[in-house]
């Protein structure tokens, strides 16, 4: 694991992180005291990534491209990244959720780990970020509505909370819960909501331990906006975005495959796998092409999808002989 080796702060060129209380100042800003990060530079400066890297960080680019942490892809602006989001508890449009989750209280917050585990326990937060050390990585986010972004997340693997917890032999499965306070989600108000409450998401355990699998707590260096699901999610690169759960206040390790939100909505539409799957169209639309955002109706900016979001090399492994087209 290359940990720490993209500083946030040479990603944007604000020096200054806005952050989740003190410790969350306190380790990010550790990001930017480790050196020059390479992998940013060349994301971010065309006239940095023409000059010469030094053995060292030739290998830690290297090295993070290979395991599939690091992409030297354009990053979407970052007003594009908060501004255009789907988040249902705040509305359908993709910009509610910027114009509306402001009301989301995130501070306290706390998760509560349940079921097949040896810890569990309700969770502040700042203690399970005491656990572990933030890491910067820099992700393709593939949408099932065939859109997609280039996000450099802050956070940590999901695999360390979990070995954390210590799940016991009977966990095949984890569920992840999203926060439902209807007074401060409008979404959830809405007299035209078909979303039975709260949002929940589901992994097998093979999946959530891949070392890909991370949980979020910011991004382009800040603290996580709320429209992005401050103040801690999920990302699953290989996976379309609707598996990347926000807010999460709930995990339960389960023995059987759990119940997800839009696999119970539109089974036909939506998979319990959802791996980005260009050979297997959504009923409604292709999935072989992509809208790479920022784009426009004269620029639109569209792409090949790839294989598990191209991520294949680390993650196909975990689907071997399974038939992807019947589990999608």
């Amino acid at each position: 694991m290359f940990k720490n080796t993209i500083p946030s702060a040479e990603i944007t060129p604000e020096a200054v992180y806005l952050k989740r209380r003190d410790f969350m100042k306190g380790s990010l800003l550790g990001l930017s005291a480790l050196g020059v990060g390479a992998g940013s530079l060349l994301a971010t400066s065309p006239a940095l990534a023409n000059q010469p890297l030094s053995p060292l960080q030739y290998q830690k680019v290297k090295a993070l491209a290979q395991s599939g942490f690091y992409t030297d892809e354009a990053l979407t602006p970052y007003d594009d990244v908060k501004r255009y989001n789907n988040f249902y508890e705040f509305g359908m449009d993709k910009t509610d959720p910027a114009k509306y989750a402001e009301a989301m209280t995130v501070d306290p917050w706390s998760i509560a780990i349940e079921g097949e585990v040896a810890k569990p326990a309700s969770y502040q937060l700042e203690d399970i970020l005491s656990w572990v050390d933030l890491e910067e990585r820099i992700y393709r986010l593939r949408c099932v509505e065939a859109w997609s972004m280039v996000i450099p997340w802050v956070g940590f693997p999901l695999a360390e909370l979990i070995k954390k917890v210590q799940p016991t032999a009977k966990a095949k499965y984890i569920q992840f819960e999203t926060l439902a306070r209807r007074s401060e989600m409008r979404g959830m108000r809405s007299l035209t909501s078909i979303i039975d409450w709260p949002y929940r998401e589901g992994l097998r355990m093979d999946e959530a331990m891949n070392p890909l699998a991370f949980l979020a707590t910011g991004l382009y260096g800040r603290e996580l906006p709320k429209q992005n699901g401050a103040p801690i999610r999920l990302v699953l690169p290989w996976k379309y975005g609707f598996k990347s759960i926000k807010s999460i206040v709930k995990i339960r390790f389960l023995e059987k495959q759990p119940y997800t939100t839009w696999q119970d909505l539109a089974p036909e539409e939506y998979g319990f796998y959802a791996n980005v799957n260009p050979e297997v169209d959504h009923p409604r639309w292709s999935q072989k092409f992509e809208r790479r955002l920022p784009s426009s109706f004269f620029a639109p900016n569209r792409i090949p999808t790839e294989m598990f979001n191209g991520y294949g090399e680390q993650v196909a492994h975990l689907y071997k002989n399974m038939n992807l087209k019947k589990y999608y």
